[in-house]
């Protein structure tokens, strides 16, 4: 959790000397929903957060606006702030959107910055494998952790910045996929070490190709997921009015 917290702010710490009270809790909360250690439809009680972390509400406030531009809390109706329920339609704009930018991303990275490129991956592959043997949860974060770093890399900070959202929002996809089905974190390795080689190989397009093909796995992972949840949940319904 601390990890993708770092990870969060620390593109905001390059462009400014301290990070803002309501950036730092935006960054906390968001690794504790990505991480699903607040559930879907749980609300987030300003008061609860404020006497949590000793802080004013007015900062709390701030920083669940700055996660429901990130898609990452609702405001409801005589509810206030909740945890989003993950949609089908939802889940497929964001990762369809991932997949445009992260295509870009290495495209420009790999023209122009190929051997930053090269030590970034030979750095955190071995991170992943690592985490792969360890949990679920370290996997998720770990794989998030390279993307992150991916992002930063680029000198497009808008796309960077955009990327960085938008992962932010599929990590919890990923997470409860992964949770659902921990065997197909293998697979995933698979798509991870092949992505690799052709960054090193140099290989443009058969890169870009790789990375899009696994985000398009993960997201049918996540998809089937999230499809038997909703049958379950009808189920339930039926059951309970039989």
């Amino acid at each position: 959790m601390v990890a993708i917290e770092q990870a969060i702010l620390r593109r905001q710490q390059e462009a400014i000397a301290a990070t803002p009270l309501p950036e730092q809790i935006a960054a906390r909360l968001a690794a504790i929903i990505v991480l699903d250690y607040v559930h879907a439809g749980q609300r987030l009680l300003e008061q609860d957060i404020s006497a949590a972390l000793k802080v004013s509400r007015a900062p709390v406030r701030e920083a669940l606006r700055i996660l429901e531009r990130d898609r990452l809390v609702e405001f409801q109706a005589r509810r206030g702030a909740t945890v989003p329920v993950p949609r089908a339609k939802d889940l497929g704009d964001v990762f369809d959107v991932r997949s445009r930018l992260y295509g870009l991303i290495l495209r420009q990275e790999m023209l122009e910055q190929h051997e930053d490129l090269v030590a970034l991956f030979d750095r955190h592959i071995p991170r992943i494998i690592q985490a792969a043997n360890e949990s679920v949860d370290a996997y998720a974060v770990a794989t998030f952790l390279l993307n992150s770093e991916v992002a930063e890399l680029s000198d497009n900070r808008i796309l960077a910045d955009l990327l960085q959202s938008v992962s932010l929002q599929t990590l919890r996809y990923v997470r409860l996929a992964l949770a659902a089905n921990p065997d197909t974190i293998r697979l995933n390795l698979e798509g991870w070490r092949a992505l690799h080689q052709a960054i090193r190989d140099g290989d443009i397009e058969l890169a870009v190709n790789l990375a899009r093909n696994r985000i398009a796995r993960i997201r049918a992972s996540a998809e089937e997921h999230l499809g038997s949840d909703e049958t379950e949940a009808e189920d339930s319904f039926v059951e309970a009015g039989s």
